[in-house]
Order: structure tokens, then sequence, then C-alpha cells
């Protein structure tokens, strides 16, 4: 009897060693979640194990929401800097957010607002002083096509147009979308579906007036044919463009003109691009028409008039001196 239960106790001694070993060995480090993350993606994206495939996603799922909790913090602990920067390093290291971009289709519900989240977060996080994740964009400006061209996958659109906004935090990547996707941007603000459609004009404006500099300079070398889509959809460009006192009444004015014109504490580099074209754009406003008589149209469009014909080369100085003083 007691040699029974002598070998009894030994046994369970012994499998509570082999439990504590097998719960060390599951321990991961921050590597180990990105390079898990990243393996499980590249089989979605192959599908291959396409047998395993449920599983494979239900643990990607558990994956990005640990990443998540690493990134964010959670209720009881706040995120640690060293390990953001560590997985940071990581993500892009192992060409992660490509990954991610693309597979975002296949994950479940949660799965994509986790996943945007993280992406979110990743465009703030700096790797010895300096924003990877804009180096990372500048150099796979086709995952910036992809997040503009969600906005025609409805069920993806809110989380694609969540994740661009956060990319063109970065003034190059939003150069690059105005350059290249404007003109999309007008298509999608019309949309049929009123989520989507506030989505794209939330991240319209966001490009006209994130980065005011790269804006103006855009509105000066292409006035001409944003000026005409704007007349297309002039009712939904007045909402979001910050006239809203008279948001029928304001036809056509490009977004930020207004805003930028009549701003006497105008940075430098803009009074320089308004003093370039000031011919062309006092030629514009003074040429501009709308159907209805309308008394606050008029006296917004009289005072960007006087604003611009009052430039004069010299005064880019003053004016920087004004901002300059003022901040």
């Amino acid at each position: 009897m007691t040699k029974n239960i002598k070998g009894l106790l030994s046994l369970l001694f012994k499998n509570k060693l082999k439990s504590k070993a097998k719960s060390k060995s599951k321990v991961r480090t921050l590597v180990d979640i990105v390079k898990l993350i990243n393996d499980h993606l590249v089989i979605l994206h192959n599908h291959t194990l396409d047998h395993a495939l449920p599983e494979k996603i239900e643990e990607l799922g558990r994956l990005i929401a640990e990443l998540k909790c690493i990134l964010y913090g959670t209720s009881e602990s706040e995120p640690n800097p060293e390990a953001c920067a560590q997985v940071t390093h990581e993500f892009f290291q192992e060409n992660t957010l490509r990954l991610l971009i693309i597979c975002l289709p296949e994950l479940d519900l949660e799965a994509r607002k986790d996943a945007t989240q993280v992406v979110a977060n990743l465009q703030r996080q700096q790797v010895h002083s300096r924003l990877i994740a804009c180096d990372y964009l500048e150099a796979n400006t086709d995952l910036l096509d992809i997040l503009v061209s969600g906005y025609e996958i409805h069920r993806l659109a809110l989380h694609y147009g969540n994740m661009l906004r956060e990319c063109i935090r970065h003034q190059s990547i939003a150069k690059y979308v105005l350059e290249s996707h404007t003109r999309r941007f007008f298509d999608y603000i019309q949309l049929p579906d009123f989520d989507v459609s506030s989505d794209a004009a939330a991240t319209f404006k966001e490009l006209f007036t994130r980065h005011k500099s790269t804006v103006a300079e855009f509105l000066a070398t292409n006035y001409d044919w944003v000026n005409h889509l704007l007349q297309r959809v002039q009712h939904k460009i007045a909402r979001i463009s910050g006239l809203h006192h008279k948001a029928s009444s304001h036809q056509g004015i490009a977004p930020g003109t207004v805003l930028f014109a009549a701003n006497r504490n105008k940075p430098r580099d803009i009074v320089a691009i308004l003093v370039a074209n000031r011919s062309k754009l006092l030629r514009f406003f003074g040429n501009f028409k709308i159907d209805k008589e309308d008394e606050q149209f008029e006296a917004d469009k009289a005072q960007v008039i006087k604003e611009i014909a009052e430039l004069e080369p010299g005064q880019i100085r003053s004016f920087a001196e004004v901002t300059s003083s003022a901040s």
C-alpha cells in the first residue's frame, strides 16, 4: 500500500515537472509572435494546407490580438516602448505589413478590426528615432494603391480606409496619394453606401488638410481639373471643406483654397506658391460664378481675391516673420 502511494506521488511529481516544462516551452518571445503571424499569413496567402486553414485563421486571429495588446497595452499595464520598438522592427523587416494588407479579406471580422488597429499603431512607432513605417511605405507604394482600391470592396472599405488615413500622417505618403489617386476619391465620395462614402470623405478631408504645403502645391498645379471635378460633387465637397454655414451655396471652390488664401499666417512655402500662381488664381476666381446669387459666397470670394491680389514676392519674408513670431 505504501509503495503504491509512493509510486503514485512519484508519477504525479514527474507529470507536474513535465507540465511545467511544457508551459515554459510555450512562452513566446516578441520576435516569435511576429514570425508566427508572418508564417500564418504566408500559408493563408499561398493557400497551402487548405485542410487546416480554418484552424490557421483562428490561430492567426489570436496572434494578431496578442500583438495589438503589446502595442496598445491592456487595462492592467501600459505598452512597453522597448517591446513596441522590437515588434515594429521585426514587423517591417519580415515584410509582414504587405502580407497583412493583402490577406485582410481572408480574416474574420474581429481579426480585421485588430489588424486595422495594429497597422494604425505601427505608423507612429519609432525605431532609433525614425518612423520606419514611412520608409517602408515609400518603398512599397503599391500597398497604398491597394488601400485606396479598398473603397471598392464594401466589407473591407472601412478597414482599408482607416489604415489609409493613418498612413497619410506621413507627408511623403500623403503626397503620393494626392498625386496618384485624388481623382478616384471624387467617385468614392459619391458611392451609394453612406458609410463607405462618408469614410472616403473623411480620408479626402485628411488629404487636403493635414499637410498644407503639399496640398497648396498640388492645388496650384492641378486647380483646373480639381475644380471641374468639384463641381460634379459640389454638395458633398462643401460639407468636408469646412464651409458648413452655407454648404449648398459654395459650389466648386477647391477644398483648402479659401482656407489657405484667407489665412494671414500662411507658411512661407504656401505664400510662395500663391505668389507664383497669382495671375492664374485671380483670373480663375474673377470668372467663377454660381447659379444662384449668394451674398456670403460673394463675400468669401472677394476676400480670397483681395488676399491673393495683395501678395507680392517681397511679402514672402514678411509672412514668414509673422508666422514665426505668432508661434
